[in-house]
C-alpha cells in the first residue's frame, strides 16, 4: 500500500514540476485533470485491493464484493467526468468491463471469480492517468 501511495505522490510531483513558471503556458485546468486523474485511480485501486480481499473473504460476507465493485463503478464514472483523454477513456472502459465480468459472475454463482482482469486494468488506467 505505500509503495501505491509513493507513485501517488512521485505523478503529483511530477506534474508540478511540469508546469512551467508562466502558467500562461499550461492551463491550470489541465494540471488539475491529471491530479484527478491520479487522485481517483488511486481511490480505484483502493477499491480494488478490497474487491481481491472480498472475493477472498467471500464465503463471509458475499455483500462485500459487491459493495467494492459499485465503489469502483461510482469512481470510474469520476474519472470519466473529468476527462476527454482517448487513453483514459478506453482504460475506464477496459476497468468497466473486467468488473461486468466480475459482477457476472458472482451472480452465477461464482463464488470465487477471477479478479486479476480487474486488478490488470486497474494497473493500465493508473498508468494512462500518470504523466
Amino acid at each position: 500500500m505505500a509503495a501505491r501511495h509513493r507513485r501517488i505522490a512521485t505523478a503529483v510531483t511530477a506534474v508540478l514540476i511540469a508546469v512551467p513558471a508562466g502558467i500562461g503556458l499550461v492551463g491550470c485546468d489541465a494540471v488539475n485533470k491529471a491530479m484527478d486523474c491520479v487522485q481517483t485511480a488511486d481511490s480505484i485501486a483502493d477499491s480494488v485491493d478490497d474487491l481481491k480481499t472480498a472475493v477472498e473473504g467471500a464465503a463471509n460476507d458475499p455483500t462485500q464484493a459487491d459493495k467494492a465493485l459499485d465503489d469502483i463503478g461510482k469512481n470510474l464514472d469520476e474519472i470519466g467526468d473529468k476527462t476527454d483523454d482517448a487513453d483514459v477513456d478506453k482504460a475506464v472502459d477496459n476497468v468497466d468491463k473486467a468488473v461486468d465480468n466480475v459482477r457476472q459472475a458472482i451472480k452465477d454463482g461464482d463464488a470465487t471469480p477471477d479478479v486479476g482482469p480487474v486488478i490488470d486494468a486497474a494497473g493500465e488506467l493508473t498508468k494512462v492517468c500518470t504523466p
